[in-house]
């Protein structure tokens, strides 16, 4: 009986080898690529500086920048690059609400429309904002609303600028039921338009910056104010204005971004108390902001013009440092010219602010049959300080003389915060794909036009967008093919 016990022990042994051997060959080691990493700076969509009452190629301001939105657009100048101002993807415009509604329910939703064709023909995205009056007296809430018989101050004296402007009374129900209508009209006309980048929350104070001095409103006008845009925008982010907390919490707890005024400034009131050491700080904690960025944008916008910053020789690394800290996706910087000795900073910042993808690396089995599945493995990284807040498609394409498939993944990218993402997924090539050798490329495709939008800070880059990662074999049929199995971490 030994010898039996023997032979079947011989058999098992090689049973378990053979099993052993066909496992090995089917799941060999799988192709791995790991794109070159590149340093440039990547004008990519909904990031980066925005120009300020401008688009592209548009002359700069001086020192000084305008409060009142552009009504008339012309054609595009022979060059959209700005001189001494970064390109930008983001234009940033905004108008008072007697420009927009100058008579009871009539608006001028021309200036809008060729606002924003006017961005996508200079290669951007529009952000807005409709502010209720300003603080000179030159626009003040329409006449047309004075005459509804709704409460305010005759005249309000600006100590610090010597001039005098009247304000509503924002908890008046009159008040709130104009600028409900205002805010609801722009969201019935705009919400979810592909060429709107943002739209801020601009209810109350000059410039609807929430400042709201000289009688705060309760809390519950405050409230209703903010809720007439989060009620009806769903679509296009929403940015709430910084000046108030208790209302910036209201705000963000719903789900919107923020936006605040003055970044720089290092001491331009006086020595006593700035933005940047006193209530930045304080005001993203007290207004429950510090994860906002994660579901919606943070952007800023300059004090003063930069090349004051330079004059008054603000530790700009220090500032810039802080707007990467918040999260910054976008930096309005007024259309106005930045000091030459800051241009290696603001290059370095560039490559900090919004998002930043790469694809580390990206494993698939050498070759892949027709109307089967194609299982990959990717590690990607974020290196910028945000996420993006728009969809795009991530897509793997297969290309060669014998035809070419692009196939979509269902990656949310939107959800790939700062660090490292790990995103493991497959794709069905389709049946009748002709057997050969293919190029493998990657990239994030506009919805729209299925053509790739966003750069990635690596090499690799085609005329048409697509990064080429190597290539890969598409098997005849009948063919065997290896399976792909991930072997140990990247």
């Amino acid at each position: 009986m030994g010898w039996e016990v023997a032979r079947v022990k011989g058999r098992l042994a090689l049973l378990i080898a053979l099993v052993a051997l066909v496992a090995a060959a089917a799941t060999a080691d799988p192709l791995v690529f790991r794109p070159k990493p590149s340093d440039e700076v990547l004008h990519n969509p909904h990031m980066g500086f925005q120009t300020f009452q401008r688009f592209n190629g548009d002359p700069l301001y001086g020192r000084r920048w305008s409060e009142v939105g552009p009504t008339e657009f012309g054609p595009p100048p022979p060059s959209l690059e700005n001189e001494n101002y970064p390109f930008t993807t983001v234009a940033y415009c905004r108008w008072y609400w007697d420009t927009i509604e100058p008579d009871d329910g009539v608006y001028r939703w021309e200036i809008i429309d060729a606002a924003l064709a006017t961005a996508r023909e200079r290669g951007q995205t529009l952000a807005i904002r409709v502010m209720c009056h300003d603080s000179g007296g030159r626009h003040d809430v329409p006449e047309w609303f004075k005459k509804t018989g709704a409460r305010g101050a005759a005249r309000v004296v600006m100590r610090d600028r010597g001039t005098t402007y009247w304000v509503p009374d924002y908890s008046d129900p009159l008040y709130v039921k104009y600028w409900t209508r205002l805010s609801k009209a722009l969201a019935e006309r705009y919400d979810g338009h592909v060429d709107l980048e943002s739209v801020d929350i601009a209810s109350i104070g000059p410039w609807g910056e929430w400042s709201t001095k000289p009688v705060a409103p309760p809390m519950s006008a405050k409230a209703e104010l903010v809720d007439c845009y989060t009620q009806n925008f769903k679509k296009t982010p929403l940015l709430m204005q910084f000046d108030d907390p208790p209302s910036l919490a209201h705000a963000v707890a719903q789900g919107t971004g923020w936006r605040a005024d003055c970044l720089g400034d290092m001491g331009h009131w006086g020595p006593e108390w700035c933005h940047m050491l006193d209530f930045y700080p304080r005001g993203i904690a007290y207004g429950r902001a510090t994860d906002a960025w994660k579901k919606a944008p943070v952007a800023f916008e300059v004090c003063d013009v930069m090349a004051s910053w330079y004059e008054r020789d603000w530790d700009v690394d220090y500032v810039f440092d802080e707007a990467v800290k918040w999260h910054t996706t976008y930096i309005n910087a007024k259309s106005s010219p930045l000091p030459e000795a800051y241009d290696e900073r603001v290059e370095k910042l560039l490559k900090r602010i919004g998002y930043r993808f790469r694809l580390r690396r990206f494993a698939c089995a050498p070759a892949v049959k027709a109307g089967a599945e194609m299982r990959f493995d990717t590690w990607w990284e974020n290196t910028g300080c945000a996420p993006i807040y728009r969809r795009y498609d991530l897509a793997i394409r297969l290309q060669s003389e014998e035809g070419v498939v692009v196939m979509k993944t269902d990656a949310d990218i939107t959800t790939w915060l700062p660090g490292d993402i790990i995103y493991d997924s497959a794709v069905v090539i389709p049946e009748g794909l002709a057997p050969g050798r293919y190029a493998l490329c990657v990239g994030l495709l506009d919805p729209l036009t299925a053509k790739p939008k966003i750069r990635f800070a690596q090499e690799g880059r085609n005329d048409d967008g697509w990064y080429t990662l190597g290539e890969i074999d598409v098997a005849a049929p009948g063919d065997d093919v290896e399976q792909f199995t991930e072997r140990g971490a990247p």
